[in-house]
């Protein structure tokens, strides 16, 4: 896009500049009306498990009813609790909605359309990803009401808990791909399977962490059956209780684009991304990212039917899987994956 913008007679430092510009907006404003249309898809999907109509006034089929929401809460009035740390109360939504669109630059939709295809972009989007509570801690602290600070608190043990169990399947997965790029795991992924299927998933010592790591992925975006951080049975909203209009809002932008986001890490790290799902060549006329889009897409039907069918875990209950089964069982395979590729060579 560079090389573009310098044939219509700019200098490299502006050509790069508006490039840069034109590739953050192109993946921002899509990744919004992608969030808008996904908490639809959750709606309609949730209404017909439990034999509802779902969204379906606003709009065909109601598809405006984010839109109408939207508008909703943008003319609410902002208010802020007298009690209430100001300045730290209105960063932390800000936080939470700028920290999840900032793991996309690294995110590949195809073969070279990726922001940034640094080589550490596992590392990049590790580390993004977990400065996601930071938000919510600082919003539960700053609202000053005892039922936030519980829910800020929950969140911080349970992102960590489970952010330790992604951080060793995600080496798991970087041994048998040797990258942390993200474009070298997706092509290592190339006939993975029995020589014929595109996808680590296939491999049988990398299936039981392909499950650790979307359960743990449900845990990390605070997602039914574990979402205890907006527990409205004790917590009555949880961190998000003393907000409203905007603010409210960006936690939930935020917060879906936080699951898009997990939902294309299973996509990349186990189902071959833009790769199609096995190897046969007429497969490949269709464009990588359809593949890609459509193999998230089911992932976040997958979070949706979770939500509608799970009930809610207990806090002891949540801890336990996350220490006492996920760590182990990603310890052990780490130890053993290592192990078995050692065996075959595979570092030669």
């Amino acid at each position: 896009m560079t090389e573009f913008f310098q044939s219509l007679g700019m200098n490299y430092e502006w050509a790069w500049f508006i490039a840069t510009i034109s590739g953050i907006l192109l993946i921002a404003l899509p990744l919004m009306l992608a969030v808008a249309m996904v908490i639809y898809v959750d709606r309609k999907v949730l209404g017909a498990i439990m034999m509802r109509r779902g969204p379906n006034v606003v709009g065909p089929f109601g598809l405006l009813q984010s839109f109408a929401d939207g508008l909703k809460v943008f003319l609410q009035e902002t208010i802020i609790p007298s009690a209430a740390n100001k300045g730290i109360f209105l960063i932390a939504p800000i936080i939470t909605f700028t920290v999840a669109l900032l793991a996309w630059a690294v995110i590949p939709f195809d073969a070279g359309v990726v922001l940034a295809d640094i080589n550490v972009g596992l590392l990049y989007v590790l580390a993004i990803s977990s400065l996601g509570v930071y938000g919510v801690v600082m919003s539960g602290w700053a609202s000053n009401s005892k039922y936030p600070f519980f829910s800020a608190m929950r969140a911080a043990a349970q992102m960590i808990s489970y952010e330790v169990s992604i951080g060793f399947v995600l080496v798991c997965v970087v041994l048998y791909a040797k990258t942390f790029n993200m474009t070298g795991i997706v092509m290592a992924q190339q006939g993975h399977g029995f020589g014929v299927i595109n996808g680590f998933f296939a491999n049988p010592l990398l299936f039981p962490m392909f499950v650790v790591f979307f359960i743990s992925a449900l845990a990390e975006t605070a997602r039914a059956p574990f979402d205890l951080t907006e527990a409205e049975s004790e917590l009555v909203a949880g961190y998000q209780t003393e907000y409203s209009s905007m603010s409210f809002a960006l936690f939930w932008l935020g917060e879906y684009a936080n699951i898009l986001l997990m939902c294309s890490l299973c996509t990349l790290l186990f189902m071959g991304g833009w790769l199609p799902p096995v190897e046969w060549a007429p497969l490949y006329y269709v464009p990588g990212i359809i593949w890609f889009l459509l193999k998230t897409f089911f992932f976040f039907f997958l979070f949706s039917w979770i939500w509608a069918t799970v009930p809610r875990y207990r806090y002891d209950q949540l801890m336990r899987l996350g220490w006492k089964v996920f760590l182990p069982m990603s310890l052990i395979f780490v130890a053993v994956i290592s192990g078995w590729l050692m065996s075959q060579g595979h570092f030669n």
